[in-house]
């Protein structure tokens, strides 16, 4: 049988794996027992083939399961959903304007402000439980698609994206700032968008040819963040979640075949 292409979301009491159709997630719950749920995907772009375009709509319904999840389990706690990552948001968004208002070159500036865009996601995946997750997440899909035991680093975290969309949205910006002053903004939000199509696209090309030097170079930055910071090995109970909700979307894209 053909193995389905999944993804996934660490939690910080879980995981979220996501199928073509559905997704699935499983929760440990405060009595120590494993809640799950499962249901349809939000489809937002699944018809879209355009080059550019799909890739934002997928990123988009990727983050539109989760007001779904949330609805069929409530106990799930997502990773965003912490007061330090408030601070955080503030915190870069202060660094943001600082940088672009100071005197670097316009490329180096405009990719120090997405940098400094980055953090409150890094601070959302430093959770007491979340890194943990996120290699059982890992572990779980990687295992499933090899059938054996795979590591906690997965060449398709979205942390690869790092890469592309820093070059990408430093470069939308600095286009960006040479537009006339009273379309900067408009142009900002189409390059912001532009890049993140044009991140997708590297990405999956990236996918397509893992053993290429410019492929490697350009994932070097996530398999540090994954290696480094944002995945830590999973305990036994961690994985039993994590193997929990991929049998949950695998019953479900069943269902729904």
């Amino acid at each position: 049988m053909e193995k389905l292409r999944l993804g996934g979301m660490a939690l910080q009491n879980g995981v979220l794996v996501h199928g073509p159709q559905t997704w699935g997630a499983a929760v440990r719950l405060p009595d120590g027992t494993i809640k799950t749920a499962s249901g349809p995907k939000p489809r937002l772009g699944g018809r879209v083939t355009m080059p550019f375009v799909r890739g934002p709509l997928r990123l988009a319904e990727a983050f539109a399961v989760l007001p779904a999840m949330k609805r069929g389990l409530p106990e799930a706690a997502l990773p965003f959903e912490r007061p330090a990552v408030a601070v955080a948001l503030v915190a870069a968004s202060t660094s943001a304007s600082l940088f672009r208002r100071s005197s670097l070159p316009l490329v180096p500036r405009e990719a120090a402000v997405v940098i400094a865009s980055i953090v409150p996601a890094l601070v959302a995946l430093r959770g007491d439980q979340l890194t943990s997750y996120h290699g059982a997440e890992h572990v779980s899909i990687g295992s499933y698609e090899t059938g054996e035991r795979a590591p906690k680093e997965h060449e398709r975290c979205g942390s690869h994206l790092v890469g592309p969309l820093t070059i990408a949205t430093a470069l939308a910006g600095a286009a960006a700032e040479l537009a006339p002053a009273r379309h900067r903004t408009a142009a900002r939000v189409v390059g912001a968008v532009g890049a993140i199509g044009a991140a997708v696209e590297v990405f999956g090309w990236m996918s397509r040819n893992p053993d290429k030097r410019l492929s490697r170079a350009l994932a070097r930055p996530g398999t540090e963040l994954q290696r480094r910071l944002s995945t830590s090995e999973p305990s036994d109970a961690q994985l039993e979640v994590a193997e929990a909700a991929l049998q949950a979307v695998l019953a479900a894209e069943e269902a729904a075949a």
